[in-house]
Order: structure tokens, then sequence, then C-alpha cells
């Protein structure tokens, strides 16, 4: 990993007591709190749709840019300059050759293996990273439904869409409760959660943050994803994830799922070269689903990325 860069001023930042004393069960919370106040890398991945991983490289390589590679996704560089940081001003960028897209990121497309011709739910879609890496991966066959629930999100997912080159997907405006009757390939459900795997990202994360708040918040979570379930054909596979660390909002809601449906079940998944941590399976004297032991926790100290988490369940009978 690179040489951690300090965010400035923050030695100011101060944590609360509660929050401290909820991390420190999980992780190393010193590590966690260096990790967190530190930049985080710039990466990009590129867009397969419109040439080769290979030249796309070398053009912006070319320009005085590097590239390190990462290693969960081969499409997908860390990138760097010692003279600029303005990424978005490169052509290959306005082109659609590259998404600036975090590592971490990139996880969940990879874990749910959408393939050309699968009918495809990306439930909570804009601002599109994920939409436009699964539709590289089907190389423009089949069909996704990009949905998102708010209109002014869509105008970026739209956009980033169109950018890619993309002709496959299909773009909704509802609430993601609303779907019904349908029969999907593959459904993700990147959920809208409490950030706090991202507050390298969003220091404000850190004064937002407050129990009550996961609390409502995992209840929409779980609301999300059993909805999603009931609309996966027999035989499909679901991705859920977060960008959040706490345990209500990724083990607790997927053990929900699993402990609600019988027909509900996780599929143990890695990714060659990256690090993960242990999932929670006991919060607060309650005790989740034993199977969450085969979820993906990601802290932002494992591969200097943002921390997430990801959880891979499959649809196995009626």
């Amino acid at each position: 990993m690179s040489e951690l860069e300090l965010i400035p001023s923050t030695e100011k930042i101060v944590f609360k007591d509660k929050f401290v004393e909820r991390y420190s069960q999980f992780t190393d919370w010193e590590e966690f709190r260096k990790y967190s106040l530190s930049f985080l890398r710039r990466s990009i991945r590129i867009n397969t749709l419109h040439g080769s991983v290979h030249k796309i490289k070398k053009s912006i390589e070319d320009k005085g840019w590097r590239l390190e590679p990462i290693p969960w996704c081969k499409e997908g560089f860390w990138i760097s300059n010692p003279e600029r940081k303005d990424v978005g001003n490169l052509l290959e960028h306005h082109l659609g050759k590259i998404y600036v897209q975090e590592a971490a990121s990139m996880i969940p497309p990879l874990i749910l293996n959408p393939r050309p011709g699968d009918l495809v739910l990306d439930l909570c879609a804009a601002p599109g990273s994920k939409t436009t890496q699964m539709g590289a991966m089907m190389k423009s066959f089949g069909l996704i439904v990009a949905n998102d629930y708010k209109g002014l999100r869509l105008q970026s997912l739209g956009i980033n869409i169109q950018k890619s080159g993309l002709t496959n997907v299909l773009v909704t405006l509802m609430n993601g409760n609303n779907f019904h009757d349908f029969s999907f390939d593959k459904i993700l459900v990147d959920a809208p959660c409490s950030g706090t795997g991202t507050i390298r990202k969003s220091l404000k994360t850190i004064l937002m943050w407050n129990p009550n708040m996961i609390t409502k918040l995992a209840k929409q979570q779980q609301h999300l994803l059993v909805n999603a379930f009931h609309n996966l054909k027999l035989g499909g596979e679901l991705v859920y994830s977060t960008c959040s660390l706490e345990p209500e909002e990724n083990e607790g809601v997927v053990s929900h799922l699993l402990k609600t449906y019988r027909n509900a079940d996780i599929v143990k998944v890695k990714l060659s070269g990256l690090k993960t941590s242990p999932p929670v399976l006991l919060f607060e004297g309650t005790a989740y689903d034993p199977r969450v032991k085969d979820t993906l926790r990601i802290w932002p100290q494992d591969n200097d990325t943002e921390g997430f988490f990801v959880a891979k369940i499959k649809k196995i009978g009626t």
C-alpha cells in the first residue's frame, strides 16, 4: 500500500464516545481512525466497451499518469500524477473510456457476476458506477433495469450510461419497494446507508452518526432486500452491499432475510487479491444467522479503500 497522507486539520476531529466504543468492539480502533482520516486514493475503471484495457491504459500513461493495478478488478487502477489531481479533465474520462470509481465500489458487480443475456435489476442505481460496470461485463447484451427513487439522481445516471456507450439499460424512477412480480436473473441492492465506510471521503459522516439513524436505516434496508428477493427468479442470485460498517445495516439485514425465508441461502465468495475481515456474528445481544460468516466485511485499513460490506444470496427453492 502507498504511504498514507493525512487530511489536514484532522487532529481537531472528535469522534462521539458511543461511536468509539462501538467500533472498538469490531476492529483495531487506532488503525480504523488513522485510515478514516487519511486521503482516499483516486481510482478508475477502464470501460472495455470503448477499447482494450491495454490501449486505454497506455494512452493515459503517455500523458504522465501512473496507473497501479487494483488486484481484484482487472479493469481497475489506482491513478496518480505528481503534478496533477484533475482526473476528471482527462479526455478518456470525457469520452467515457474510463469511469472514476472507488476501488471497493467495484466489488459488488464482480461478486454478482452478470453475464451477457442476463435480466438484471440494479435497484439503487444512481449515479451509475455499478450499472455501467455491469453493462460492460455483459457486453451490452441482455437487459439492465437501472432504478432510482429520486428524479434528480437520474440525471447523472443517464449521462453516465450514455457516456459508457451502453445500449442494454432501461432507466426507471420508483421506490425500490414497488417492484412486483418480476423474475430477474441477477439483482444488485447497493442500499442507501449511513456511509460510515466513507468517512475519509466525507468527514461530516462523523458528525451525522447516531444510533437512532442506524436503526431507521436498517429497517428500510430490510424492506428493500426482502422485496428484491421476491423479484428474484428461482436459482437467481442477489448481491446486497453497503458502504456502511454498521452490523445492523449489514449482517443484521442479511440475517433477517435468511431467518425469514427458508429458500434464501448465502453463496460463499472470494475475490483474488482482496483482503477481508471477519463478519460480525453477535451484536448487542442479538445472534445473527451463522451463515453470515460467509459475507464480506471490508474495513478501510484492509486494502486502503473505503469500507464496504457485500453479501451474495441465492434463491434455492419455493
